[in-house]
C-alpha cells in the first residue's frame, strides 16, 4: 500500500484588501495583497483507505466529517473532473481556528487537492486542479500553491508569484466566529452599486520592495474594506486592533479577510515574541500566535 502522503494548510493573510464592487449576480469582487503564515493546519492522505475525513486537534470541535467537510468538497471536485482519481481517507489536524478570516477551511480544501495531485502525478498548475479549487471556493485558488500573490475578481484572477520580504507578525484572534456572508451584508453594497473611498490597489513591483519597512508602509497606506463592516458585525475585532496596536514595536495592525483575526507587523522576530507574550498573559482566552509572513 503507499505510504501516507502529508502537506501544511498554512493561513491565509490579507495584507490589503479592497472592495471594487458587487456585481449584478450577488457576488462582490475584491483586490487583495495575501500573504501566507508559517502557522497551520494539517492534513494527510491514506491511500487505499476507505474515503473519508478525521479531525483531530485544538480546533477540531464541531466540524463536520460529512459531504460539507471542505476536504471532502474538494475531493469530490476534482472526481467530477478527472476520471478514475486515487484518493483513500483524510486525517486533519486543525490548528486553526473557524470562520476566522484566515482561510481555515480554503487552506484544508487546498491542502487535499494538493495531496490528490501528488497521488495521482498531476502538476499544481493542471487545469483540473484549477477548476475543482474555484468550485470549492473563492479563497481556494490563491491558496492551492499557498505563495504570495494578488488575488482580484472573487478570487478567480491571481497574480504571479511575489517575492515579498518576510514579515514578522503577530496573529490574534478573540475566539468570536464570523460569518463572511454577514459582513459583506453589513457592508450594504448593492447589485451593480461600485464601493466609494475603498483601499488603494497593490501592483506586483509595490508588494515586493527590497525591505520589509517600505513595505509595512506601503501597507499602512492601503486597508481592509472589510474592517469596518466586520466591527459592526463583531464589535470585539475593536478590542483586538486596539490590544495590538498599543503592543511596544508594533508597525502595524490590520484584520485580516472578513475576520475576525487580525495581525500585527513587527521589525524582528524577537519583537514579535515578546508582543505574543505580553498579549498572551493579559488575554489568555484569545488565540495568539508569531508567525512569519511570505
Amino acid at each position: 500500500m503507499p505510504a501516507k502522503l502529508a502537506t501544511r494548510a498554512p493561513a491565509k493573510v490579507n495584507l490589503s484588501l479592497r472592495v471594487l464592487c458587487r456585481r449584478a449576480d450577488g457576488y462582490h469582487e475584491l483586490d487583495s495583497l495575501v500573504a501566507f503564515a508559517g502557522v497551520g493546519d494539517e492534513l494527510s492522505l491514506s491511500p487505499g483507505e476507505p474515503a473519508g475525513v478525521q479531525i483531530a486537534g485544538p480546533f477540531a470541535a464541531g466540524l463536520s466529517t460529512g459531504p460539507d467537510n471542505l476536504v471532502l468538497k474538494a475531493e469530490r471536485a476534482l472526481h467530477e473532473e478527472i476520471a478514475g482519481l486515487r484518493s483513500g481517507r483524510f486525517h486533519l489536524v486543525k490548528r486553526l481556528p473557524v470562520a476566522s478570516g484566515i482561510g481555515g477551511g480554503s487552506a484544508d480544501a487546498a491542502a487535499a487537492l494538493r495531496l490528490l495531485a501528488r497521488h495521482n502525478d498531476l502538476p499544481l498548475v493542471h487545469p483540473a486542479l484549477l477548476a475543482a479549487a474555484g468550485r470549492v471556493g473563492a479563497d481556494v485558488p490563491v491558496c492551492l500553491e499557498a505563495r504570495a500573490r494578488v488575488m482580484a475578481g472573487i478570487g478567480e484572477r491571481l497574480g504571479s508569484p511575489l517575492r515579498p520580504p518576510r514579515l514578522f507578525a503577530l496573529l490574534v484572534n478573540p475566539g468570536v466566529a464570523v460569518e463572511t456572508a454577514a459582513v459583506f451584508r453589513a457592508l450594504g453594497l448593492q447589485p451593480g452599486q461600485g464601493h466609494v473611498g475603498g483601499s488603494q490597489a497593490f501592483s506586483a513591483q509595490e508588494a515586493s520592495p527590497a525591505t520589509a519597512a517600505v513595505l509595512i508602509a506601503a501597507l499602512a497606506a492601503s486597508g481592509n474594506d472589510l474592517e469596518a463592516p466586520a466591527r459592526r458585525v463583531a464589535p470585539v475585532i475593536d478590542e483586538v486592533l486596539s490590544a495590538l496596536s498599543a503592543l511596544p514595536n508594533c508597525r502595524l495592525a490590520r484584520m485580516s479577510g472578513s475576520g475576525a483575526t487580525c495581525f500585527a507587523l513587527f521589525d524582528d522576530c524577537r519583537a514579535s515574541a515578546e508582543a505574543g507574550k505580553l498579549l498572551a498573559h493579559g488575554q489568555p482566552d484569545w488565540w495568539v500566535k508569531p508567525t512569519v509572513l511570505r
